[in-house]
């Protein structure tokens, strides 16, 4: 355990690490795998494994009797349907922002005119770079839905208060879910 020293720019740096070697190990279509080595504050060396990620977005479409608008879908990794919000992943260079306005036109076909960030979100920091940008619609506009090739989705409706409960009995545990419609609910006093 490091013990502080003075203030916190003091302990920040000896917290900190100093890369003195990298590898890509895995290159793939959505991200990479980094070996480094890396030296700690007292001289000795560590290595760690990080998965480097452009990022993604996801948005929180609330109308006016405040209703959310998420997306059932299968996910591999847990072999099931979560209940989620609109979201991707970023493109190399992508405006956070419009990766949230095309996704929501993509998986629900909504438009809004009013879409303003609510912050960002690092996902797993222990192991991987990717950062989330969580943005809430609002003043929405309802068309057809185009998803990507081999993305299934069902839209479903409900309101913010329920969605809220839903997150306290773990019907929805969807990290970025959970944190942004949070974030929703305070800022509409929810």
């Amino acid at each position: 355990m490091v013990k502080p020293k003075g203030n916190i720019a003091a302990l920040d740096e000896q917290l900190s690490e100093k890369t003195v070697e990298r590898k890509i190990a895995f290159d793939g279509r959505v991200f990479q795998v980094e070996l480094k080595k890396v030296e700690l504050f007292d001289g000795s060396i560590s290595n760690r494994e990080v998965v480097l990620h452009h990022g993604g977005a996801t948005i929180v479409a609330l109308d006016d009797d405040m209703n959310v608008y998420l997306v059932r879908q299968f996910r591999s990794p847990y072999e099931k349907v979560l209940l989620e919000l609109p979201a991707g992943k970023l493109e190399k260079g992508e405006d956070p922002r419009e990766c949230a306005i095309r996704e929501l036109k993509e998986e629900t076909g909504m438009e809004a005119s009013s879409v303003v960030s609510l912050g960002e979100m690092y996902a797993t920091p222990g192991y991987c770079s990717e950062i989330i940008h969580i943005y809430l619609a609002q003043g929405l506009s309802f068309g057809e839905g185009d998803p990507d090739d081999g993305e299934f989705l069902q839209t479903v409706k409900m309101p913010l208060k329920q969605a809220i409960n839903m997150i306290e009995t773990n019907e929805i545990s969807d990290a970025k879910t959970m944190v942004a419609l949070l974030k929703t609910a305070r800022r509409v006093g929810v």
